[in-house]
């Protein structure tokens, strides 16, 4: 019975293969939506179970297969190994152009400068979190992370382009290797850019470094597969700071609403946040920790995402008296 602005609500059902056609529908329905001031997005995620989180940054990211070939067919080992270069080695020092494999620290060409706003978000994220920044993932045992600073932790996570390699080919089982030399090595590589970096320009840069000059003048290929650009928001309206906070206390046993970046991506709200650019983001979600996101085991946290409902409800209630403004409506909202 609470009374509430008109809602349009979006469900997304092709995320995980790319939202490929959740932007064309929504321009196609651009004036059946209308004029958009409040956009609340619920697939993100929360430092803790234990009170609301608000997403404040969202990494952007790029997928493409870096290709390294040397021969037109597989040769025996014992006759080729030290004459014909092996295609992992090459790869592996093609790989160091971009990121520094002792550190993890990738090219300038992927680097922005970190917000202000947003350095102070991490530093109270690690200093709310402390060890869960790390303690939830399933390290074994003695395995550390890359560095016992929580709050440069946090920042690698949200703010700093890092580099995963989620996928081979030219490279056969184990049950199936033999002694060849094999002729080429295909890596997928998973590129997170920081949330401000527009992912294309910097992906075709990072093209020109991986194939300029290579090693033993071997055949160097860096294919985009794609590219989707993160968000970053730096300002809240007063009333929806107000509102965030008030409904974070009143579901949360008076615990304080808190704002963090995510080092996942969801490059549709780029869009969105360009088609509706003066519009406030409610970015909320339930992965928190141990829900292990794509993961076999993925769970819920029944009672956050109780508890989470809650608080939309009453921010969306608290945005109908700041958009309406008439004093009538104040006191029905307040009855």
């Amino acid at each position: 019975g609470v009374p509430h602005a008109r809602i349009v609500i979006v469900i997304e059902a092709c995320e995980e293969s790319g939202s490929r056609d959740l932007p064309y529908y929504i321009k196609k329905l651009r004036q059946d939506i209308g004029e958009v001031n409040l956009v609340v997005c619920l697939d993100s995620g929360c430092g803790n179970y234990e009170q609301l989180w608000l997403t404040t940054s969202l990494r952007g990211v790029a997928v493409g297969d870096l290709v390294v070939s040397s021969m037109t067919e597989g040769v025996h080992s014992g006759s080729s190994s030290g004459i014909v270069p092996d295609t992992f080695r090459v790869a592996r020092k093609l790989l160091d152009r971009i990121e520094d494999s002792d550190t993890g620290v990738m090219c300038k060409e992927l680097q922005v400068e970190i917000p202000p706003e947003h350095l102070e978000y991490a530093k109270a994220t690690s200093k709310t979190l402390g060890p869960i920044v790390h303690s939830e993932f399933p390290f074994l045992p003695g395995v550390k992370p890359v560095t016992d600073d929580l709050y440069e932790l946090v920042l690698n996570r949200t703010w700093r382009p890092t580099l995963s390699i989620t996928g081979a080919a030219g490279i056969p089982a184990l049950a199936d290797a033999g002694n060849v030399n094999r002729p080429v090595t295909t890596l997928k590589l998973s590129i997170r850019v920081p949330p401000t970096l527009e992912p294309r320009p910097a992906m075709e840069k990072v093209k020109t470094i991986l194939e300029k000059d290579p090693p033993y003048n071997m055949k160097v290929q860096f294919n985009v597969e794609k590219a989707g650009q993160g968000v970053a928001v730096s300002k809240f309206e007063p009333w929806l700071s107000e509102a965030v906070d008030n409904a974070s206390r009143q579901f949360y046993d008076g615990k304080p609403a808190m704002y963090q970046g995510e080092g996942g991506s969801i490059p549709f709200l780029n869009m969105l946040a360009r088609m509706f650019s003066s519009c406030q983001f409610v970015i909320v979600g339930v992965l928190g920790p141990n829900s292990n996101a794509h993961g076999p085991n993925e769970f819920l946290d029944i009672n956050m995402a109780q508890r989470l409902t809650g608080c939309v409800a009453s921010i969306v209630a608290k945005h109908f008296v700041a958009s309406s403004g008439g004093d009538a409506k104040r006191r029905r909202l307040n009855q």
